[in-house]
């Protein structure tokens, strides 16, 4: 399966290339990604509200133009810009990181909280939750308070993650989304009082899984 995915916000061409190879490092066989620059004109950083408007219209209509060769799309965004205007109109799978791995963690009866860089993106995914009934299992976000820079600084964002673990575990949830699709757990998370998941990581095992099925 050929993926057709396309980032957020515009982004420089070593932070396109680190994308692009942290997907290439997590694609199980048989699965690729093909990492696209949204463009110049997108936001730099979702940092109010207007600006997760403006990137889900961007997202929107950068998927719904991608190349016939795609087998499916996929925004590179926790929030799953696109997807729930896209999905089921294109013939062909529109897939969210968010849908994916939240409803990953309901069906197999865990609750599930999050965390976000800021409160912008931490209301815009409670709405996502909502919007896919997935709020009776959902916990809630905590927010880190980090800048866009903290994205590929994982010691940083590792760092404000742990601070927040244990806040999480204590309001119940059994597994926490780690709110950003480019950021590297550490490998200390595995021992952390919860069960922190990568949402990329684990939509892509998924995805590879139902090609497989």
């Amino acid at each position: 399966m050929r993926i057709f995915a396309v980032t957020p916000i515009h982004v420089p061409a070593e932070e396109l290339a680190r994308r692009q190879a942290r997907y290439d490092a997590l694609c199980p066989p048989g699965l690729t990604v093909e990492l696209h620059d949204i463009g110049v004109a997108a936001p730099r950083a979702l940092d109010t509200e207007q600006q997760v408007r403006d990137s889900e219209g961007m997202v929107t209509e950068a998927l719904r133009g991608a190349p016939d060769e795609a087998d499916a799309l996929l925004p590179d965004c926790v929030l799953d810009p696109g997807v729930p205007a896209l999905a089921g109109q294109l013939g062909r799978p529109v897939f969210g990181l968010l849908r994916t791995s939240m409803t990953w963690s309901a069906l197999a009866g865990r609750s599930v909280g999050a965390v976000t860089r800021n409160r912008p993106i931490a209301d815009e995914l409670a709405r996502q939750v909502d919007a896919y009934g997935l709020g009776s299992s959902f916990t809630g976000v905590e927010v880190l308070d980090l800048d866009v820079d903290a994205i590929h600084q994982a010691d940083r964002w590792a760092a404000s993650l742990e601070a927040v673990v244990g806040r999480m575990g204590r309001a119940g949830a059994g597994d926490l989304v780690n709110g950003c699709s480019a950021v590297d757990l550490p490998a200390e998370a595995a021992a952390w009082p919860v069960r922190v998941v990568d949402p990329t990581a684990l939509a892509l095992r998924l995805i590879a899984a139902g090609e497989a099925a």
